[in-house]
């Protein structure tokens, strides 16, 4: 089985055509070369090349991709952590009913992450468990930083308790933080911006001891983890020579590195292999980033073109992901 663990789905209910008051809402269109282009809050991207909203032609799409099972997760533009709490609430749960409706009515096929408002951690917590529980997801999608505030940050840990007490699977995705002016120029903000990202929460994550004080979670770092992995021998020099690095965590940061998962999504064969090699061919997940330029239409060639071993493939391919995210075709 090959399971797909990263991908995005912008639901119809959430399009600004249903309700144009609610300045949250994307519109999703085609210019005159019949590109899809996708306008949100007045700036147009068309970094979305593949179908975004219609769940008959995303399935569609996967057929030729080789993609058995694809996990849909919302838009990270439509996190809405600066949204206030009913705005937050209401978006939410918007994308998350219509995700678990696809999960519900393509078994087979779809399984599903819901969002939370974050920037309300007791609310956050609350919602995880309507997301699992009464949605019957089979996860929760993240940004890396919540309007300035990293994931080790002690505010939310009640976010984290609840997780953890779930028992759910968490998919921690690159939200706009680290940079300055630059990152608006040469489209630095997602080539150079997301890996810091994803490098910058995930050192939070374990400096702020959420690793430490929930060891059972289950965390899975986008694109491969960003810039982590590939310093973390700087961040275990840094644990044994400087005191502040020690503040919370017992040991090697290296150690909690292997407790985390990551997808694919490195662009570089050489990179995938030496995640593999650090943390472990059981700690890899196969992700495409559909529909995005910046992901695979194929995701599962990167990964063949390693000739690893049968077990260590299907790991990634998705035995490990089924596995996490409680996933069954039967």
């Amino acid at each position: 089985m090959i399971l797909d663990m990263h991908a995005h789905v912008i639901p119809p209910e959430a399009l600004r055509e249903v309700n144009p008051a609610e300045e949250w809402r994307p519109r999703v269109f085609r210019d005159e070369q019949g590109k899809q282009k996708v306008d949100h809050g007045g700036v147009v991207i068309g970094a979305a090349t593949r179908e975004f909203v219609h769940i008959d032609r995303i399935l569609a799409e996967q057929r030729p991709a080789g993609v058995d099972v694809i996990a849909l997760s919302p838009w990270t533009s439509l996190f809405n952590y600066e949204r206030s709490t009913d705005d937050a609430l209401r978006s939410g749960r918007l994308q998350n009913e219509a995700i678990a409706r696809y999960v519900r009515d393509y078994p087979q096929q779809v399984a599903g992450y819901g969002t939370v408002p974050l920037q309300y951690p007791a609310l956050a917590a609350r919602e995880a468990a309507h997301v699992v529980k009464q949605l019957g997801l089979n996860g929760i999608e993240i940004g890396t930083n919540v309007n300035g505030v990293y994931l080790g940050d002690e505010k939310l840990l009640p976010f984290w308790e609840a997780v953890a007490a779930l028992d759910t699977f968490v998919f921690v995705h690159p939200v706009p933080g680290v940079g300055g002016p630059l990152m608006r120029q040469y489209d630095l903000g997602n080539l150079y911006g997301n890996p810091a990202e994803n490098g910058l929460t995930t050192a939070s994550l374990i400096f702020g001891g959420v690793l430490e004080r929930f060891p059972s979670l289950k965390i899975c770092i986008a694109h491969g983890g960003g810039v982590l992995p590939y310093i973390i021998g700087r961040l275990d020099q840094g644990y044994r020579a400087r005191a502040r690095s020690k503040t919370i965590i017992t040991r090697l940061p290296s150690e909690y590195l292997r407790m985390l998962y990551f997808d694919t999504i490195t662009h570089s064969a050489e990179a995938l292999r030496y995640l593999i090699a650090v943390v472990g061919a059981d700690h890899v997940l196969l992700g495409s980033d559909y529909p995005f330029d910046m992901g695979y239409e194929r995701p599962a060639e990167l990964v063949n073109s390693l000739n690893l071993p049968p077990a260590e493939a299907q790991a990634i391919l998705g035995a490990s992901a089924a596995r996490l995210l409680k996933f069954s075709a039967a």
